[in-house]
């Protein structure tokens, strides 16, 4: 116990992120930092960048009020401190990406309207079952739930949307590094704290595994209903930052992940490799905590 606490201690916390890699950012970027012009003006791409980032605030505050939620059902101490910073961290990423809805022109007045006009109902049913396990004091499936399938969903597609936008936004670029090694942090808990609690409780594994299988085709259609039913747009925004970048002399950089070219790939490409990548990152996750990995149905 003294390893974990060492390695998710408030202290630790503090080194690495306010005083770490959040040193000298507002909103998770660098002081001063703006959406590009082509994001800010053409409506077809700012309306899809409202739409993505919906997405991800529902994400996030589906975790922030699940890790605030298990800091009363954690059964030691040291969980209880890390899930208290991880609860921080979670109000953090809701704080920065309703930033970026206004930064890209939603009004506050508006907020709740714009998220529940974008919000993917099968996001929503995703944050729902965690909930629910979350709301009667289940310890050991919330944390699955929320550090092993919920976070590791966000650090894919962080990462993802990272390697799309370092050349296109840096400012959502510098925004998402910073979230990615939050959950990092938060996935690393799950793996180290669940394992020995799954011994403990082999009577759960069923039960748990069904959730994941669930959580994981909610989480496979948000991706199908997003790439899919935004296609157009998202082409459009591919079609315009490279003619963006053409007037300006700059010679296309690939934008490699997982072996997708993201400048280039259609929706198509991009919906395969992310869940792809998602599916085969819970199957190892899971294996390594003592749980068999239940593959979800395609949408």
């Amino acid at each position: 116990m003294s390893n974990f606490l060492d390695a998710y201690s408030i202290q630790t916390w503090l080194e690495s992120c306010p005083q770490g890699y959040l040193l000298d950012t507002e909103f998770g970027h660098q002081l001063g930092a703006r959406e590009p012009d082509l994001v800010l003006e053409n409506p077809v791409v700012r309306e899809e960048a409202i739409g993505t980032t919906v997405q991800l605030l529902v994400g996030e505050r589906a975790a922030l009020a699940a890790s605030s939620g298990l800091i009363n059902a954690a059964p030691d101490h040291p969980s209880k401190r890390f899930l208290a910073t991880q609860t921080l961290d979670e109000a953090r990423h809701v704080e920065i990406f309703t930033q970026r809805l206004y930064d890209l022109g939603v009004k506050k007045s508006e907020l709740e309207d714009v998220v529940a006009q974008h919000a993917n109902p099968h996001l929503v049913q995703f944050a729902e079952i965690l909930l629910e396990k979350v709301d009667r004091g289940d310890f050991l499936a919330g944390v699955v739930g929320q550090n092993i399938v919920l976070e590791g969903l966000a650090f894919s597609v962080f990462e993802m949307m990272q390697a799309a936008n370092v050349e296109a936004n840096p400012k959502f670029a510098q925004t998402l590094a910073g979230t990615i090694a939050d959950e990092r942090r938060h996935v690393g808990f799950g793996e180290n704290r669940i394992g020995s609690l799954i011994r403990q409780e082999p009577d759960k594994k069923p039960e748990i595994e069904r959730m994941q299988k669930e959580m994981s085709y909610h989480m496979l259609a948000t991706f199908a209903d997003r790439f899919r039913g935004q296609a157009a747009a998202m082409q459009e925004t591919q079609r315009l930052a490279q003619e963006e970048a053409s007037k300006r002399g700059d010679v296309p950089k690939s934008q490699e992940w997982h072996g997708t070219d993201l400048a280039s790939a259609d929706p198509s490409e991009m919906e395969a490799v992310l869940s792809d990548t998602v599916l085969k990152e819970f199957k190892t996750r899971l294996t390594r905590i003592g749980l068999e990995y239940q593959s979800p149905e395609r949408p």
